[in-house]
């Protein structure tokens, strides 16, 4: 099948499984601390930190890291310090971050980066370079999730006991926005910077209605995330469909009928 053989889908295909990996495993940490909506808030700043690095002629990917790991940093280190304030503060850097990506994208008259596969994605044409990128930055995501796997799920479930217990919470924060942001800025190339959130979120959301421990939910997340991938891009490359789209409306298909099975069983 020239689905799986075309030079350009084995990179697909590759990039997407990062993605169904690195999404769904920082999502689970950031579901529990009811912070589902700081992926799409990243976003507005990975936008600005890729108009910028057009304009200034660097690379998309690794210029909205840097811009998403600065944000997140901000973010944190303000959020620790105005707690009953955290909505408003994540708002003013969310709308900074547009701000500034409007202003970015204005001055850039001799183009560079195409905006809207920023947006909105672009799985079939993402590059060599782009693959090597993720593939580096994904695996050192991974590798750092695992070896703090029990530090931050038990920052993931009470922050407070977590730090009366003495373990490093403040840094623990920090490095979980940093993963975040370099989540973000790895997915945006794949389903864009307008549904990064969705597939941080959604996985998660149908692991919560069958799993029944943590470590299930993180499992049956990344599971969730792979059948999205596969399946979207299934039906994306059959129907000639937008990737990134299809691939999140099959996660929010399989939440459905993760729903309405859990609600027939709770009928009966």
């Amino acid at each position: 099948m020239e689905i799986f053989w075309l030079d350009f889908m084995q990179r697909a295909w590759l990039a997407g499984f990062f993605m169904a990996v690195l999404c769904p495993v920082i999502g689970c940490f950031l579901v529990l601390r009811h912070q589902s909506m700081i992926g799409d808030g990243l976003g507005h700043i990975a936008f600005a930190g890729v108009a910028g690095g057009a304009l200034l002629g660097f690379q998309p990917v690794l210029s909205a890291a840097a811009a998403t790991v600065l944000g997140a940093l901000l973010i944190e280190k303000v959020r620790a310090k105005m707690r009953d304030y955290s909505d408003l503060i994540l708002a003013l850097f969310f709308y900074a971050g547009m701000g500034l990506a409007v202003v970015f994208t204005s001055l850039n008259r001799g183009g560079g980066v195409s905006l809207s596969s920023v947006l909105f994605g672009s799985l079939m044409t993402i590059s060599t370079l782009d693959l090597y990128i993720v593939g580096a930055l994904g695996l050192f995501v991974i590798a750092f999730v695992a070896l703090l796997y029990r530090p931050l799920q038990y920052l993931a479930f009470d922050e407070v006991s977590a730090r009366v217990a003495g373990l490093p919470t403040v840094s623990l924060n920090l490095w979980l926005s940093v993963l975040t942001a370099l989540t973000v800025a790895l997915s945006m190339r794949i389903v864009g910077i307008l549904l990064v959130a969705a597939m941080m979120v959604v996985p998660v959301a149908c692991s919560l209605l069958v799993a029944r421990s943590f470590s299930g939910t993180l499992l049956g997340a990344v599971c969730f995330g792979l059948f999205s991938v596969a399946a979207g891009m299934f039906l994306s490359y059959y129907a000639n469909l937008a990737p990134g789209g299809t691939i999140v409306l099959t996660g929010v298909a399989c939440f459905l009928l993760c729903l309405a099975l859990r609600l027939a069983r709770g009928a009966r």
